[in-house]
């Protein structure tokens, strides 16, 4: 067939550099890429306001760099997935596709769709090819001796690091070359314009917000090089302190395929010439924590029904969780009466991230000393986090609920107060996002209400006794 072309699908994966799709699409001849809009699913996965935006954001930043490889980006405004296939095979006859290339997503949902869209080009001899990009390593490749997948992070973390030893680390693809010239046919298919996607553009989010978080990749690896390069040496020490810019705040970057896991890796080992080596604490922390990424990936792919709302301990279904709507509205809104929890929860909805520490400490809160279902408090955080990601959000939820893999055991609930003190000593955090407290001292800020002496504060009492509702639900644990 002469004058073919190939057809890139991208999704969670907006960049040029390092793209395994990209690159193999591109090996086979003229490409041309396309992206599908789908606000209505948006909504189902509850994709929050400032991800979506984000992510338009960075649209406009994929199509420049599309353009400077001569490659045409289609974008295409398709309100549910179940209609895709449809769309794609219809546009496959059109614009002359041989085949079409993508990067695996691993949700159930995502995996359902790229099968009917498969079955769909099958009926025309084409086929859809799907590449492993967003993991360090295949799905499926981290077995244990009886080839099933790992349950425990620290096993799983084991192999992953023979892996590396044995295999080095995974090569960044080269950017593409660039196109002789825009591919034919190409100027009779519909697509959205600049001002179309910015309608898209959620007017809520104001510019301050938007401006926390700057788009395209050369900010973004920028951004890498300087985490490298003045951080990860104290990465081990501060990355719990939440005042602190001890942590990469790299997660929103990583989530859209900004950056690649790969790219990351690399960075990680520069110093060691790309070799597999640990030198120092900090490395081996951050490379820890992008593992735990990878664990919750995996367990995403292949304990399916973690993303269909179940628990991943199946027993745990039969928790005993309780419905107080007001607790539920005090967490949501930071009026907990708890500093360290409240700062965390305005830090969300002011920021659209939160610290990871404070993510931890607010998510037991609600599962252990409010026992409220780990499910709503998920879908408060997918609702409001610009680096929402089902698995890593999942995984983490589970965790601290003590309902996933390798959770932290039942009996294990974290103190807030303990909590406060230890990771934000001089209150600073809570300053920083609870003013009605800023003007207290070091030790009172922490617990405003413990001393007997009658403050006159606009901020409310703790909602909950915690020595109370720690021991409520080691028992509700106990009974399931």
């Amino acid at each position: 067939m002469s004058n073919v072309n190939q057809l890139i699908w991208f999704r969670q994966d907006l960049r040029v550099r390092d793209h395994a799709a990209l690159w193999h699409a591109c090996q086979q001849g003229p490409s041309i890429g396309l992206i599908i809009l789908s606000p209505e699913q948006w909504k189902i996965h509850h994709d929050a306001p400032i991800k979506i935006n984000f992510y338009l954001r960075q649209l406009q930043q994929l199509r420049k760099e599309l353009e400077q490889l001569n490659i045409p980006l289609i974008i295409q405004v398709i309100p549910y997935w179940k209609d895709i296939a449809d769309y794609i095979s219809k546009l496959a006859q059109q614009l002359n596709i041989e085949n079409v290339y993508s990067n695996i997503e691993v949700g159930v949902n995502e995996l359902k769709r790229d099968k009917i869209v498969q079955q769909a080009l099958n009926q025309q001899s084409k086929e859809l090819f799907l590449f492993h990009d967003r993991t360090i390593f295949p799905l499926r490749s981290i077995r244990n001796q009886s080839q099933q997948p790992y349950q425990v992070f620290s096993a799983f973390k084991k192999a992953c690091y023979s892996k590396l030893d044995i295999s080095g680390l995974p090569q960044c693809y080269p950017i593409s070359e660039k196109q002789n010239a825009y591919p034919q046919s190409f100027s009779n298919i519909k697509s959205l314009g600049l001002e179309d996607i910015e309608a898209f553009f959620d007017s809520s989010i104001p510019k301050e917000q938007q401006d926390l978080w700057p788009t395209g990749e050369d900010f973004a690896l920028e951004q890498l090089d300087l985490f490298i390069n003045d951080h990860l040496s104290h990465y081990k020490l501060e990355r719990d302190f939440p005042n602190v810019k001890g942590t990469s705040q790299l997660s929103p970057y990583l989530n859209l395929g900004i950056l690649s896991i790969r790219q990351c890796l690399q960075a990680l080992f520069r110093a060691e010439h790309g070799n597999f080596h640990l030198t120092n604490e900090g490395q081996q922390t951050w490379l820890d924590e992008l593992l735990w990424r990878e664990f919750y990936q995996h367990i995403l792919f292949d304990f399916p029904h973690v993303s269909k709302h179940y628990p991943f301990k199946k027993n745990t279904q039969n928790i005993k969780w309780e419905n107080n709507q007001e607790h539920l509205v005090a967490w949501q809104n930071g009026q907990t009466g708890i500093p360290i929890i409240d700062a965390g929860m305005r830090q969300l909805q002011k920021t659209g991230w939160m610290h990871n520490r404070v993510r931890m400490i607010t998510a037991m809160f609600l599962c252990k000393n409010l026992l409220i279902d780990w499910r709503v408090g998920e879908q408060w955080f997918m609702q409001h986090l610009i680096d929402g990601d089902l698995a890593a959000n999942n995984g983490g939820w589970q965790w601290c609920a003590s309902t996933g893999t390798d959770a932290v055991p039942y009996f294990r609930i974290f103190n807030p107060i303990a909590q406060s003190k230890k990771f934000d000593p001089n209150g600073d955090y809570i300053r920083q996002w609870v003013n009605e407290l800023a003007h207290l001292d070091n030790k009172m800020i922490h617990e405003p209400y413990s001393t007997k002496t009658h403050l006159q504060l606009n901020y409310p009492k703790p909602i909950v006794d915690l020595k109370e509702t720690r021991i409520n639900a080691i028992e509700t644990f106990k009974n399931i």
